[in-house]
């Protein structure tokens, strides 16, 4: 849905040199039917598996995102009472939420209780008893999932990867069933399921492969156990492609490749996309300010830095950068560097890029999973605004802040 017409690149049916123009830049622009469609291509091939497509709040909490996949029919993983305020605030379903995260707390899991949510992804014993005890206070029963740990490599990034015994992440699937066992004396719980998640931007899918056969044969042995085991949580990490001819694993693809195995077992399938949901459905816009020369080295100083998107300099990870506007130029190399003052300040470096010159505007690609929702106020920068378009229509989401905003709550 982002593509050229003529020399001009638009977001659907909106070009998005008009968008620029309208709120400024840095700015975040999303484009409503790329969402759709990958959350509905998830829901599509499942087909008639039972299943819930829960999606990751953490990649992109956008109260209007979060109202378009509500009212598509998702649910939700959250990792954080607030994720679960968002999730209520745009009009999703309690009962299709999955709270997550190794370090939830007692206030987290109240509010949750509160507004009954299917279920927990718990992590550990203690987490466990916590859940019994609030849930007896409140006199209902909690249901769970024990997130186990395959000790499967996923081949991504080592901030990114979950499914390793050295991570914070989890209980070793060994150790599961005398988790499970143990939880048999909290009455306030219901062993429902079995959640596994092995880390985010995965190309090659065996690794989740390899990981979802070992939670079937879990869920199997807890089975039986005697315990009541309803569902298994996949977890998300499918990836995206960041750069030029990268192969990624087609949602369809990958579900229906699991269709067998998944059928076998009887149960419920839920899964928590995030990135692979809303990555390429983003973009970050940004006007280029300078064109610095230092010796031989080409800089793009542009509006957006690192406080904008910081996954550049956080995982060194790439986004594609392209003008709105197509010129027949030669091609430059150059660093593109923002405003902040940190060397790490920098969307990309030693860029082949098209050449552009002060008052530009560019894109930065797929920047839809993990932008905004890492954006700070380093530099006493105010946050970029969101832009939600529509066919041929755009609306802000977002306003940008202001220099108000940066002080509001603190006194002298």
């Amino acid at each position: 849905m982002f593509h050229y017409s003529g020399a001009d690149l638009y977001c659907e049916d909106v070009p998005l040199a008009d968008i620029a123009a309208r709120v400024g830049t840095p700015a975040y622009v999303y484009s409503s039917k790329i969402v759709l469609d990958n959350y509905s291509a998830y829901h599509e091939a499942f087909a008639d598996l039972p299943h819930t497509v829960c999606y990751a709040v953490k990649a992109n909490s956008s109260l209007a995102i979060l109202a378009l996949l509500a009212k598509a029919g998702a649910g939700f993983d959250i990792v954080s009472g607030g994720e679960l305020f968002r999730v209520l605030e745009a009009g999703g379903d309690p009962s299709k939420v999955v709270f997550s995260g190794v370090g939830k707390t007692a206030d987290e899991v109240e509010y949750a209780l509160e507004n009954g949510i299917h279920s927990f992804n718990c992590e550990s014993d203690a987490e466990l008893e916590l859940i019994d005890a609030l849930a007896a206070r409140r006199g209902v029963r909690a249901g769970f999932s024990v997130r186990v740990n395959p000790d499967v490599d996923p081949v991504t990034h080592p901030y990114i990867s979950t499914g390793l015994s050295e991570h914070k992440f989890g209980i070793p699937i060994g150790e599961a069933p005398a988790v499970y066992e143990r939880a048999r004396r909290l009455t306030n719980l219901s062993a429902e399921g079995v959640s596994c998640h092995i880390g985010s931007q995965i190309l090659d899918p065996s690794p989740i492969l390899e990981a979802v056969d070992k939670v079937i044969a879990l869920a199997g042995t807890l089975r039986g156990a005697g315990f009541a085991i309803r569902h298994l949580d996949l977890g998300g990490g499918l990836g995206v492609a960041y750069r030029p001819g990268e192969q990624t694993p087609p949602i369809r693809d990958f579900i229906q490749s699991l269709h067998a195995r998944l059928r076998a077992s009887g149960l419920c399938i839920m899964v928590e996309p995030g990135r692979s949901i809303v990555g390429p459905a983003g973009v970050l816009l940004t006007r280029v300010l300078y064109r610095k020369k230092s010796g031989s080295k080409e800089f793009v100083v542009v509006d957006a830095a690192m406080n904008d998107l910081i996954r550049p300099s956080l995982y060194r990870a790439h986004h594609e950068i392209i003008p709105l506007r197509r010129r027949n130029l030669p091609e430059i190399t150059a660093d593109v560097v923002g405003p902040v003052c940190e060397t790490g300040d920098f969307l990309a470096r030693e860029r082949r890029m098209a050449n552009v010159f002060p008052g530009d505007f560019l894109a930065v690609c797929t920047a839809g999973a993990y932008g905004f929702v890492l954006s700070s106020n380093y530099n006493s920068r105010p946050r970029a605004p969101e832009v939600l378009v529509e066919g041929a229509a755009s609306r802000v989401i977002r306003q940008r802040e202001t220099h108000a905003d940066l002080v509001r709550g603190e006194s002298l």
